[in-house]
């Protein structure tokens, strides 16, 4: 009885979009995979996060923040736990400043992240979906990832750091 209503929330909460947004091609997801805390920190993504770290965006020049895989490849390289990497995710989310950021190119692009009103414990468990879980990701992402990071991540090849766009 449980997983239905999880099922059902999720569908409502996938198909109640503001009509003004540009409805989502979201991939079907394996929901009956999740767990309740899983579907809890999925919901907080797509609340949360997609607005600025759109998955439906059509092209990288559409939007106004890295997509959350790039940020998930990036976060892992340098934080290995799933403790440091919630610790590190989190911490940035609650203070984002640029003399902090792991993604340098990314703060080129698209300037600091700004400071939001978020609850600390959504971050965790946002933080925790994204490092367990499979992300949904731009259908350009994959492309673009590789065009701007042949060498790998990390090393300040993003845009803006040393590559010419």
């Amino acid at each position: 009885m449980r997983n239905s209503f999880i099922l059902i929330l999720l569908a409502f909460s996938l198909t109640n979009c503001n009509s003004s947004i540009k409805k989502s091609k979201i991939t079907e997801l394996k929901v009956v995979d999740l767990s309740e805390k899983e579907v809890e920190g999925l919901l907080l993504l797509q609340q949360k996060c997609y607005p600025c770290h759109s998955v439906i965006a059509e092209t990288h020049d559409n939007i106004i923040a890295p997509p959350m895989e790039a940020i998930k490849r990036r976060y892992k390289i340098s934080y290995k736990t799933k403790v440091e990497f919630v610790d590190a995710v989190t911490i940035w989310v609650i203070d984002p400043k640029e003399e902090n950021a792991l993604m340098r190119g990314a703060v080129n692009q698209f300037k600091v992240m700004p400071k939001q009103a978020f609850i600390k414990e959504d971050i965790i468990k946002i933080a925790g979906y994204i490092y367990d879980n499979e992300l949904e990701k731009p259908i350009w992402f994959e492309s673009h990832f590789n065009d701007e990071h042949p060498n790998g991540i990390g090393n300040g090849q993003g845009r803006g750091m040393g590559k010419k766009s």
